[in-house]
């Protein structure tokens, strides 16, 4: 908590950036501070990556996961972006960290639906 307000880190697949977008005006409407991604590579900053070298690309990619965790470690808790139920490899592990860091974790939707992926790409309920 900072003040009264609780903070909230929002994670999930950078794909639905309207469906963060939405989340970050609703979950602030409701009086919580609102941590979100700093970029939407999936879905509208596909300039940051063009011209990289792979090197440099795998680099800032780590960054911004540890950024992430950072993010979360900020938070009293984590609202997930699992459109259609859709919760990747890097979302699956940001809920883990979340949840061994004992935060709370909040779904857009039934997480019981969850589609998930393997470590081979392949998806799985």
């Amino acid at each position: 908590m900072q003040g009264k307000y609780k903070v909230i880190t929002l994670c999930g697949s950078t794909r639905f950036k309207d469906q963060f977008l939405e989340a970050q005006k609703k979950l602030t409407l409701q009086g919580n501070i609102v941590i979100s991604v700093g970029l939407f590579g999936h879905s509208g900053d596909q300039e940051v990556w063009e011209n990289m070298e792979e090197g440099t690309l795998t680099k800032t990619k780590q960054m911004l996961d540890d950024m992430h965790r950072h993010k979360i470690d900020m938070a009293d808790e984590i609202f997930v972006i699992n459109v259609g139920g859709y919760i990747g490899a890097s979302t699956q592990s940001e809920i883990a960290y979340a949840l061994a860091s004992g935060k709370q974790v909040t779904y857009l939707e039934n997480p019981d639906n969850s589609i998930k992926i393997s470590e081979g790409g392949e998806l799985y309920r």
